[in-house]
């Protein structure tokens, strides 16, 4: 290296601080996001981790810039995997079933923050129990699910983009959709970190705007996302849903977001691919108490 710098400075000052540059580029190489799917859970259809994931890989592999690494399953065996990430994605089980809970995780994830790595969070991995990892969520990603306060019942809500201006809003429209979406999130008050990104009137039966989607600027350099949709996998076919997730993906890892957001197709024999074998759900009796 050290031969090649001195043949740079032999050149022209732009012509030798534009092939530095790209030197250097190509040195550090792309971005490593490490995409973790959690373990099966819920019924068919549902919370279908691995299978989101190998999606939302799919779909990294056609961006600029970005090296998206695959855990399936539940949390790495091998914590090296995250060595490196200048992001991570989590799309798994949360509250008390958090795998982030087990042994001495939380510290890893501690020592991976201060580093300026981000954090996105998707659908039931922003929850997690108030008295053990809440603080972190709220620090690392910006808010999370409260239990007990927060709720989430499916609703088709009408959404809205909350910070037209910002990245992740690039490339799609406020639209319609049928999901989960976990509302009345705990964010901390008057936190100067905070952007809403997407907004809903949730409930239906008493409306008021709630942020369901969110990103904050950490002070440690990194960035965090927040995304309380996601319950149900056919919903990465729909165009705005998908590109707004990936938009956050590149962002959360300090990437820049195409200027039409951040593009990919998926075919409907794609989105059925890579689903967890589950059991159906046991037919409810007639009558009596459901």
């Amino acid at each position: 290296m050290g031969t090649i710098m001195g043949h740079l400075r032999k050149l022209p000052g732009f012509l030798a601080a534009l092939l530095a540059g790209a030197f250097v580029c190509a040195a550090v190489g792309p971005a490593r996001v490490v995409l973790v799917a959690g373990k099966p859970s819920h019924p068919p259809g549902t919370h279908e981790h691995n299978a989101g994931v190998l999606l939302l890989n799919k779909c990294l592999k056609q961006q600029r810039g970005v090296l998206p690494v695959v855990v399936k399953g539940g949390w790495p065996e091998d914590e090296s995997v995250f060595a490196g990430a200048r992001a991570l994605v989590f799309f798994m089980d949360g509250g008390k079933r958090s795998p982030v809970l087990e042994g001495n995780r939380l510290e890893t994830l501690h020592g991976l923050m201060a580093k300026g790595t981000g954090l996105a969070l998707l659908h039931y991995a922003v929850d997690v129990p108030k008295e053990i990892a809440a603080a972190e969520w709220l620090e690392w990603a910006g808010g999370y699910y409260e239990s007990g306060y927060s709720r989430n019942p499916v609703s088709d809500a009408d959404l809205k983009q909350s910070s037209p201006a910002h990245p992740i809003s690039r490339g799609w429209k406020d639209f319609s959709l049928r999901d989960e979406w976990y509302h009345r999130i705990r964010f901390a008050p008057g936190d100067p970190r905070f952007t809403p990104i997407l907004t809903a009137f949730l409930p239906k039966d008493a409306p008021a705007p709630e942020t369901v989607a969110w990103v904050v600027e950490r002070k440690d350099g990194g960035r965090g996302f927040g995304f309380t949709g996601g319950h149900f996998h056919a919903n990465w076919g729909h165009g705005a849903f998908r590109t707004l997730v990936l938009n956050a993906i590149l962002w959360t890892a300090q990437l820049d977001v195409p200027a039409a957001g951040a593009a990919c197709v998926l075919s409907p024999e794609e989105l059925a691919r890579n689903l967890d074998d589950k059991p159906a759900p046991a037919p409810k009796k007639r009558g009596g108490a459901p």
